[in-house]
């Protein structure tokens, strides 16, 4: 048996053409869905995905705010751009990039954003939305996930899933979202005994633990997905890396029902999920709760 492969640059291609539809239709209402990104330094990994955002934000028709502040801006300056960019009704979503330099209080930044703008969905408020089963700004990362996750099994209900990896920004709230689709949860991480045991339960696995081929194919059930958040850049001999993920790709293929890349899988989806959050935000904040948003 060989997995069949979840494909999410076709999966954030499809989902960017139903934001663009949405938005041209919003344009129509007078509406402009808005995202102010802030980049502070010059980190190159950090430049280079920044400016994929507001390409691909402009390319679904949203208006975006870039605003590039050098390493030596503090935390003071940060808040006073925060709070006018919350205060500024053409923005709907506000992403500050991380990290941010040692000198910033990164806490109070991620704090002073408007729960209704917070693109990212860190926000301690859309946190707790989130874990009360509310409406809320969901982290992009597990966004992708899920809509990835759905593409291969339509229907969660009941199945057993295994999150490896407990961070506030992926692993946590991808288990919320198990849970609210009806799935049988365990969360794994680094004191977790035996693994592999837990892994040839899980009908659901979710990889998000940041080490390269951690998860070896063997373990896998058979049949399972398997979706691997991990981008790990490892060395590839001759002076060159390669991107790996979490999981051993090559053994797990031949185990797994379905599995994502990497590259390739979730990576692509997180941008276009955030694209989704901040046409959403807009619509909610022009609407209501009468407003139409774009579903998952």
């Amino acid at each position: 048996m060989s997995a069949s492969i979840i494909d999410g640059r076709a999966a954030a291609e499809s989902l960017r053409r139903r934001i663009a539809e949405r938005t041209a239709q919003l344009r129509g209402q007078d509406l402009i869905p808005g995202l102010a990104v802030v980049l502070v330094g010059e980190d190159p990994a950090s430049q280079i995905y920044v400016s994929s955002k507001t390409r691909q934000a402009e390319e679904a028709g949203l208006r975006h705010f870039d605003h590039k502040l050098p390493a030596t801006t503090t935390t003071a300056e940060l808040l006073a751009l925060i709070q006018s960019l919350n205060s500024n009704p053409e923005v709907h979503g506000i992403l500050v990039q991380l990290p941010l330099p040692k000198a910033v209080d990164s806490a109070a930044v991620l704090a002073a954003i408007d729960p209704n703008k917070d693109a990212d969905g860190f926000h301690a408020v859309n946190v707790g939305r989130l874990s009360l089963g509310e409406p809320a700004t969901i982290p992009c990362t597990p966004l992708g996930s899920l809509i990835l996750l759905k593409q291969a099994l339509p229907s969660l209900a009941g199945k057993r899933a295994l999150v490896i990896g407990r961070s506030n920004i992926v692993g946590k709230p991808m288990a919320q979202l198990l849970l609210q689709n009806d799935c049988t949860v365990t969360i794994a991480h680094s004191r977790t005994r035996d693994l592999p045991a837990l892994c040839a339960e899980a009908e659901i696995l979710v990889a998000a633990i940041g080490r390269p081929k951690a998860i070896a194919g063997d373990w896998i059930r058979a049949g399972a997905v398997v979706i691997d958040v991990g981008i790990n850049r490892i060395d590839a001999g001759n002076g060159k890396t390669k991107v790996v993920g979490d999981v051993d790709f090559e053994t797990a293929i031949k185990r797994a029902g379905a599995i994502t890349p990497v590259p390739g899988g979730v990576g692509p989806m997180t941008i276009a999920c955030l694209l989704l959050n901040t046409v959403n935000a807009a619509i909610r904040a022009r609407f209501g709760a009468a407003g139409e948003t774009l579903p998952v």
